[in-house]
């Protein structure tokens, strides 16, 4: 079944394979007439643009879908998977431009028919602009990292193609034709740059990192606001996220005199307040009552109960 609290994000991959598809056409009509290097290059990398489009699309279909018996915490994970391979094939497409480069800067080649050529990168820059603006907007609205990276890959592009029109430009002013090959190497440098930073950030949400500062803040103020209004203390708060999807879990000590239900009825209060700030969080909460010293001892992520418990606030 589709995730229904969430509206579907598969449109906006569609525009960025549409953007793709038109860009790529733009990009190696630039090549053909020119015979640029880095025109080439930029083309490649859309080339991977589209495949990484492809692959988000997918990502989100499966992240949309509701829990199920064998994913009980959802499927928003699967965004990592494609922010990730997304990565890997920008530094796969450094490679290729490299491997393109080195031999045109050994033996450069003359350029020809630069007006067409820069024109036609220039209207592709145009729609990868346009294209990557919308899908920051919506990774913005949505909190998708598939579309965030989606968004940086557009504008890692558009920025290849800035250089690449500059430094073809250049070569018809100078004559110098090596000039083509330099700039296809630094676009390869910045690109690998790209792909390491969204790789390494695909790899930390694997691995369960904590929910961003300004965001735990927000949880901790709750938290002591609560706190100084009932008698009651929270500990062993831990935040993890996958994708667009939050998770907070906490232990909340109450006076052992209060009954089960107005224990549940103010965290309740307190859940819906955290939920209220921060969309799609899932919330934890063990009661505990305060007067037993092992709930003031309990605080670990791994419990050992081989240690003795302390009271104590």
């Amino acid at each position: 079944m589709i995730n229904t609290t969430r509206p579907s994000l598969a449109r906006f991959a569609w525009l960025a394979i549409a953007a793709a598809v038109i860009t790529i056409s733009l990009k190696l009509a630039a090549y053909v007439l020119t015979g640029s290097v880095g025109f080439f290059s930029d083309a490649l990398e859309s080339v991977v643009n589209l495949v990484a489009a492809v692959i988000a699309l997918i990502a989100l279909i499966i992240a949309q879908r509701d829990p199920d018996d064998e994913h009980a915490y959802g499927h928003d994970k699967a965004e990592y998977f494609s922010s990730g391979l997304e990565g890997a094939l920008i530094l796969l497409a450094a490679g290729i431009i490299i491997y393109s480069a080195l031999p045109r800067l050994i033996h450069p080649e003359d350029l020809a028919q630069l007006g067409w050529g820069v024109a036609l990168s220039v209207v592709a820059s145009l729609v990868n602009l346009a294209v990557a603006r919308v899908l920051f907007s919506a990774a913005r609205s949505y909190n998708s990292i598939t579309l965030e990276a989606d968004g940086r890959h557009l504008m890692t592009d558009v920025w290849t193609s800035v250089g690449v029109i500059a430094g073809v430009v250049t070569v018809g002013i100078t004559g110098w034709d090596r000039l083509d090959s330099i700039l296809a190497l630094f676009v390869a440098a910045n690109i690998i740059w790209a792909g390491i930073s969204l790789v390494r950030r695909s790899m930390l949400g694997l691995l369960d990192t904590g929910l961003p500062e300004n965001e735990v803040a927000i949880v901790t103020d709750i938290l002591q606001r609560f706190e100084q209004t009932h008698p009651i203390h929270t500990h062993a708060v831990r935040t993890r996220q996958a994708a667009s999807r939050r998770f907070v879990s906490m232990h909340v000590l109450v006076p052992g005199t209060w009954t089960v239900e107005h224990g549940h009825n103010v965290i309740e209060q307190m859940e819906a307040e955290i939920r209220k700030s921060l969309a799609r969080t899932t919330i934890f909460t063990h009661l505990e009552p305060a007067e037993n010293p092992i709930s003031w001892a309990d605080m670990e992520l791994d419990r050992d109960d081989s240690k003795p418990a302390h009271p104590g606030k």
